[in-house]
């Protein structure tokens, strides 16, 4: 992979982790907090989910790191070795960690008696963007899990390569 395509993604990925931060810092608490003051029925559940939403985030923040490592191994054209399955499983443990997490949200959304100031509307659109979440974390860490056994399958034919060389 050319060094200029290298260099422009690990931009983004630094990019993405200090928005991230600036998430976990900022957005995700501040949001809570306003509305608990706007609504202060949903005080008993706003540590809980800053809690899952900062994990959530910080998941997404495992997988860049494990990027950034794979990005080296292939610009030094060491993506075909065994240090390589270490970052991919640590790709795939991250992402089926933030589905469980996921997935615990969405069953508490859909199980628990959540008073809302509108309706229900809230909690049907928030039990539907988790369920996406749980849907979209499952199939990624299903396609990482493929693409691992894709990358065992051309680091063995590269070891035989090497050995007839």
């Amino acid at each position: 992979m050319h060094r200029f395509f290298v260099a422009v993604l690990r931009t983004g990925i630094v990019a993405a982790v200090l928005g991230g931060l600036f998430g976990q810092i900022v957005v995700i608490p501040s949001t809570a907090a306003d509305e608990v003051d706007r609504f202060p029925p949903y005080a008993p559940f706003q540590l809980p989910y800053v809690t899952a939403a900062i994990i959530g985030v910080a998941c997404v923040q495992v997988v860049l790191g494990a990027l950034w490592m794979l990005l080296g191994m292939i610009e030094r054209d060491a993506i075909f070795s065994s240090r390589a399955f270490r970052w991919v499983d640590v790709i795939i443990g991250a992402s089926v960690a933030a589905t469980l997490l996921a997935l615990g949200v969405t069953g508490h959304l859909a199980f628990a008696d959540i008073p809302t100031p509108d309706g229900n509307m809230q909690v049907i659109g928030a039990l539907g963007a988790a369920m996406l979440a749980v849907g979209a974390g499952a199939a990624f860490a299903m396609l990482v899990v493929v693409m691992r056994g894709l990358l065992r399958k051309a680091t063995d034919l590269q070891t035989e390569i090497a050995e007839v060389v």
